[in-house]
Order: C-alpha cells, then sequence, then structure tokens
C-alpha cells in the first residue's frame, strides 16, 4: 500500500507508485480511493506552494482546533528535511519529532494530522514545496514552537550561520510553553 504507518499515530508517509520510461515519469500524486481504502478519510479544501532557498527553514506552524489543518506534503523540486512534532496532549509520542527529507527524486510526502506542528529546512539551492489542507488557513488561529527549543534538540541539517528564519518564528515559546488545544484521541 502507498500510505506506510509511522510510529506516530496519524502520521503517514505516502510513497506514489511512479511510472518512468524514456519520455519522463507520471504518478498520482493523490487518489481519494486510495486514501480511503487505508481509513484515511479528508476532504481538503486548500492547496498551497512556497519556494524557498537554501538554509531557509519554516516553522514549527500549526493552527489551533477547530481551524486546525491536517496536511498533505510534497515538493515539487530540490529537497526539504520535513519536520513534525506531535503536541497532542496525552499522546504517547507528545513533544517527540518525526523527520523525514522529501525531494522531487523519492517523490515521498507526508501525511500530517491534526495535533501536530509542521516545519522544513531546504537542503537544496532551491525548493518548491506544495501542500493539500483540510482546512482554510486562519490567522487568528496561527501557533507555533521556537525552532530552536533544546527539548526537541532537532537537527535541521543546516548550519546555524546558515540559517534563514523570519521574524515571526523566532518568537515562538519552547513547547513547554506553547499554547494548544490539541488532546489526543479528540
Amino acid at each position: 500500500m502507498p500510505f506506510i504507518k509511522t510510529n506516530f499515530d496519524g502520521l503517514f508517509i505516502f510513497e506514489p507508485k511512479v511510472f518512468e520510461d524514456s519520455r519522463g515519469y507520471f504518478f498520482e500524486s493523490y487518489n481519494e480511493s486510495l486514501a480511503k481504502a487505508e481509513g484515511i478519510q479528508i476532504n481538503f479544501v486548500q492547496d498551497n506552494q512556497a519556494r524557498s532557498s537554501y538554509g531557509v527553514v519554516r516553522g514549527l506552524h500549526y493552527q489551533l482546533a477547530p481551524y486546525a489543518q491536517t496536511k498533505l506534503i510534497r515538493v515539487l523540486s530540490g529537497s526539504i528535511l520535513d519536520v513534525v512534532v506531535d503536541i497532542r496532549k496525552g499522546s504517547p509520542t507528545y513533544g517527540k519529532v518525526f523527520a523525514i527529507e522529501l525531494n522531487d527524486a523519492n517523490k515521498h510526502q507526508l501525511l500530517i494530522p491534526k495535533g501536530f506542528a509542521h516545519g522544513y529546512s531546504v537542503l537544496s539551492e532551491t525548493a518548491e514545496v506544495f501542500y493539500k489542507c483540510d482546512a482554510f488557513w486562519n490567522k487568528e488561529s496561527e501557533g507555533g514552537i521556537s525552532l530552536t527549543d533544546s527539548r526537541l534538540n532537532i537537527d535541521w541539517r543546516i548550519p546555524t550561520d546558515k540559517m534563514i528564519i523570519s521574524d515571526k518564528d523566532l518568537l515562538y515559546p519552547d513547547i513547554e510553553n506553547c499554547v494548544n488545544n490539541f488532546e489526543y484521541g479528540k
């Protein structure tokens, strides 16, 4: 099956079947029937695309319930280290980090459920990231966690002096002080 379970409840790696020949390649980047066959029911309502340069680190972002978003992340060109942190209170993996390299060569995607903070670092010269969301963006519900939280100890695979981080992302608190209303199993 193309959806591979991780050790985090609800977090899946999607490995599409790629058909390649001398002309190039073809693959289904999303198929609702395949998702439903795996017990995944999502109604995506918004697509987002971002282009960034080497060293850009974005995140760790989330939206509070009831505006929380499930996301399906993929890379159109380049390479990123995609990182999520489980922030669902009561989860067996609360405060744990999952990281995976997504790029245009492996074509893997990450399905991130509500209750996870999400971010990524750009490992290639540039990267174009595309993601589907099951809820609309809502500015008032934005939340975040510090990219450099020592408790999380994330290796973004970018030297500190090469990191490009927005002013907003530099202001987020550590995981112990972040505002969030996610509870595991609800």
